[in-house]
């Protein structure tokens, strides 16, 4: 089997997305699925150089392939003419596409090539068709349905939804499409020697106060005006914590800002360590170190950060708008409640005042993801949903 993925980015600086589709591709060619990868050479939205990449020619990484393109016109949009045309020559040579994003022109374009020479493609949509997510410039996206997605979705061998939630509240503009839920993977940490003892003293967080981590793309969806509220509220009734923000936004850097200025005229000042974007065993580390996950999202179409804290045993505080909450409760893997400062607060609480309690939940998140999170599985639904589609 011959399987094509085609992705804008997998710029790490992308966040999940990215880390998804290599890890899918990497599970893929362990069961002899033959993987490419197509993609551009973005590395973020606001002046960034390019990937340093050869491009127009395949890359070989564990046992699947990427090809890069350069982003050429419209830098912005991520879009590549030369992706385009490798497409149209190549498409012949592929069982199926696999098309990572909506309402990202080269992602259309792609699809709408792949139905021009009668390749079956599956999209997936990474969230964009949630109604929070479509509210955003919401007359341009109407008029590209229009003109565009739609003709897309009809087309498509199958929709690729990585959570029940996001499949229920996902729109399809009229159109009835073949779903497959099938959920991302993520791949247990390596451990590092003394790795949350190091990163406490690395940044002076004393080794005995509970570590509360949010490590996410810092972006307005991801409930940090919430947070950062309920953890002042925290301080101020004597609760004793270090809050750790790990993160960047590439494509928002005037939001970033924001969220480190708010944090330096708070009273969190003092408690509170930023990172910035984190990876390897710095990422790893600091996920030792952590005693709570930290995520209260507007809406999440999976949550691959909430996935990577509970393979790695730290329990999560997360709202209910993140779409695997209920695999979060049924497990009792953490802690889940409303997009609301008392909310947050609550749960935190709730948490903080049982450690015992804690880390069972830590514990139970850890055999839960490791069950039904391992690219393994993932891997073999994703092949048996392929062969279907063949």
């Amino acid at each position: 089997m011959r399987v094509l993925q085609i992705i804008p980015s997998i710029s790490l600086v992308y966040g999940g997305p990215s880390q998804m589709v290599m890890g899918l591709a990497s599970a893929l060619a362990q069961e002899n699925v033959k993987v490419t990868i197509i993609t551009t050479d973005s590395n973020g939205d606001s002046g960034q150089k390019p990937l340093d990449v050869p491009l127009n020619v395949p890359v070989k990484k564990d046992g699947y392939e990427v090809i890069y393109f350069r982003c050429a016109p419209f830098r912005r949009y991520k879009f590549s003419l030369d992706l385009l045309k490798w497409l149209k020559v190549h498409a012949c040579e592929f069982d199926l596409a696999h098309i990572h994003a909506l309402f990202s022109p080269v992602s259309s374009a792609a699809a709408w090539l792949c139905g021009q020479q009668k390749l079956p493609y599956i999209l997936r949509p990474l969230g964009t068709l949630d109604p929070a997510d479509l509210r955003k410039k919401k007359q341009l996206k109407q008029l590209y349905v229009r003109l565009i997605e739609r003709g897309n979705l009809a087309g498509a061998a199958a929709i690729h939804f990585t959570s029940y939630q996001e499949a229920k509240i996902s729109q399809r503009f009229g159109v009835v499409t073949r779903d497959l839920v099938i959920p991302l993977g993520v791949v247990p940490p390596q451990a590092v020697v003394d790795g949350g003892s190091l990163v406490r003293s690395q940044w002076g967080i004393p080794q005995d106060t509970p570590l509360l981590l949010f490590m996410s793309r810092i972006d307005q969806k991801k409930g940090l005006d919430l947070l950062i509220p309920a953890l002042e509220t925290l301080l101020e009734s004597g609760c004793d914590f270090h809050f750790v923000l790990a993160g960047t936004n590439s494509q928002d850097p005037d939001y970033e800002q924001k969220i480190k200025s708010d944090l330096a005229n708070s009273p969190l000042r003092s408690h509170t360590t930023i990172t910035g974007f984190v990876s390897g065993e710095l990422k790893a580390s600091l996920l030792q170190a952590a005693d709570l996950f930290v995520l209260p999202s507007y809406y999440e179409n999976f949550g691959i950060a909430v996935a990577e804290a509970m393979v790695a045993g730290v329990p999560v505080v997360i709202s209910d708008q993140v779409h695997i909450w209920q695999q979060v409760r049924d497990s009792n893997s953490g802690w889940v409640g409303e997009t609301t400062v008392e909310a947050v607060v609550e749960l935190i609480t709730a948490a903080l005042q049982n450690p015992q309690e804690c880390r069972q939940r830590g514990l139970n998140a850890q055999k839960y993801a490791l069950q039904h999170f391992s690219w393994g599985a993932i891997a073999r639904q994703m092949i048996q949903a392929y062969q279907e589609i063949i």
